[in-house]
């Protein structure tokens, strides 16, 4: 007799943005490490620099795969990357980013994929600003990613009309 795992699972999706053709296979190693399994990617000329390629993996698993896909992904310096993962009963969305130039950043999501800042953040954001509205609105443009997504914008319609691969993890 089977019994259904009560665990609870979530997805998300890998945007491989941007990355040297050398670095595609430690790329496939990294995610097949979090992933507990063999990934196929397909790798598509990337059209906004000549010379790099991009790829998509969606993927489901436990909550907190996010954060080791982006965690096993940061250390490549020269990639541009999106890990993303829906909430989940318990467990907020998130997204995070990566730029060669900017590193990492993370944000957690809505249901509808809104950026989320909580409390204590916006309260940090306030103090920081010390009343001064520009300094405010730099810091809130910092909690929400405006930098990597003003330079991620043009690489993620990049890959409009990619075909996207779903691999389940293996627990």
């Amino acid at each position: 007799m089977s019994v259904a795992s009560s665990r609870p699972v979530t997805r998300g999706v890998v945007f491989i943005h941007s990355t040297p053709t050398a670095l595609c296979p430690h790329i496939g190693w990294a995610l097949e490490n979090v992933l507990g399994s063999a990934v196929r990617l397909e790798w598509t000329k990337q059209p906004v620099t000549a010379g790099l390629v991009r790829t998509e993996l969606s993927w489901m698993g436990a909550p907190g795969t996010g954060a080791h896909l982006a965690s096993a992904l940061r250390d490549a310096d020269r990639v541009r990357f999106e890990v993303t993962e829906e909430p989940s009963p318990g467990a907020d969305g998130s997204r995070w980013s990566h730029t060669p130039g900017l590193g990492i950043h993370h944000t957690w999501t809505s249901a509808s994929g809104d950026a989320v800042v909580n409390e204590d953040r916006l309260r940090s954001a306030l103090v920081a600003s010390k009343g001064d509205p520009e300094l405010f609105r730099a810091e809130m443009a910092e909690l929400l990613g405006t930098a990597w997504d003003q330079e991620l914008e043009a690489f993620r319609y990049a890959g409009d009309g990619a075909t996207v691969r779903w691999l389940h993890r293996v627990s």
